[in-house]
């Protein structure tokens, strides 16, 4: 396989790839209600493994210390059932609210409904396709970037990077329609610019460590030189490719190029920064995120109106990183804490 370079300059909605992002202006709420005082939340996590939701927790329990709230996590680990059991927790804790933290509403529609007639408060990070407010399943607010910018973003740098002769395969899990509206407009966008997607892979993203590794071998084995590009649509799918493509003698920069839409790990800013298999991820404010989560839910517990605030994703690239020091997240430089702070009167 040829030896590939690398773009920059692209932009997600409005940040650069290549520089880090500043922006002296904070453009979330500006207004809304003080902290509730004495409340007691959980989280119910996806799947901790996956870098992105271990990001907005993180965020979440930051934030919480700030209002001054407790907060309990609860990890699904990856499977339906573990997180069934997770919400059945939650429950049996009494919270006074909830956090669904990356995993599709729909999947847990049964259990969520007995956490609406229990009448306790839930906001999301990434639970379907809707952003913002009244998402469904009894949601007041869904936190997400616009998945499908996203999304078009990824698909147009392997185009720039790849050219004419960009033959795409496509990860994505078909658990979540969130990641299958994420894959569908990767297919699209790539296929309306003259790319090729060679094929479209549907596998668990919490069958990653295993499935990966042979997939990826048989994908060589399938399409040779052709493969130039591998997208999915969450940076898990990279953490365990790398070690097939220099098993078959490909260097980072011979074997596929990959790109992840989404959601910018720890592991996929070092993969990118070491040349580690992995060329762009198109990354969240998962820290930032994980506070807008927790004044959604203030808001919600005192039956006050949603913000209605959605966050922008940025291009993450080798030069990018270059210029951001030691930095493995993508945190923006707006005053997003001092904010929230002002608003909960903390």
């Amino acid at each position: 396989m040829k030896k590939r370079t690398f773009i920059a300059g692209l932009m997600a909605t409005t940040m650069l790839a290549s520089t880090p992002v500043m922006a002296a202006d904070w453009d979330g709420p500006t207004s809304g209600p003080a902290a509730a005082e004495g409340k007691s939340i959980v989280v119910v996590a996806g799947d901790l493994k996956n870098g992105g939701i271990l990001g907005v927790t993180t965020g979440v329990e930051e934030a919480a210390a700030k209002i001054g709230w407790d907060v309990r996590v609860l990890d699904g680990a990856g499977s339906i059932q573990g997180r069934t059991a997770a919400i059945g927790q939650a429950l049996a804790l009494q919270a006074d609210g909830i956090i669904i933290n990356g995993f599709d509403a729909v999947e847990q529609q049964a259990a969520l409904e007995g956490v609406v007639n229990a009448g306790i408060p839930m906001v999301a990070w990434h639970s379907g396709p809707k952003i913002g407010c009244d998402a469904p399943g009894g949601i007041f607010a869904n936190v997400s970037t616009d998945a499908m910018t996203v999304s078009e973003v990824a698909a147009k740098w392997a185009i720039e990077d790849g050219g004419a002769d960009t033959g795409v395969v496509i990860f994505t899990d078909s658990t979540y329609q969130i990641a299958i509206d994420k894959a569908d407009r990767l297919k699209e966008t790539i296929e309306a610019a003259g790319g090729k997607v060679l094929e479209y892979v549907d596998t668990p993203i919490a069958d990653t460590s295993t499935r990966m590794g042979p997939l990826t071998t048989s994908l060589l084995q399938k399409y040779g030189d052709s493969w130039t590009h591998a997208l999915a649509i969450n940076d898990l799918y990279f953490d365990f490719m790398g070690p097939s493509l220099a098993a078959a003698g490909l260097s980072p920069d011979q074997g596929p190029a990959a790109g992840s839409a989404g959601d910018g790990s720890e592991a996929a800013f070092q993969r990118i920064r070491s040349n580690g298999y992995q060329a762009i991820t198109v990354a969240e404010p998962l820290n930032l995120q994980g506070w807008q989560l927790v004044d959604e839910l203030n808001r919600a517990v005192q039956g006050q109106a949603c913000s209605g605030y959605v966050t922008s994703p940025a291009l993450v690239t080798p030069e990018g990183l270059a210029k951001l020091g030691d930095s493995n997240a993508f945190d923006p430089d707006i005053p997003y804490r001092e904010s929230y702070a002002t608003i909960w009167g903390k």
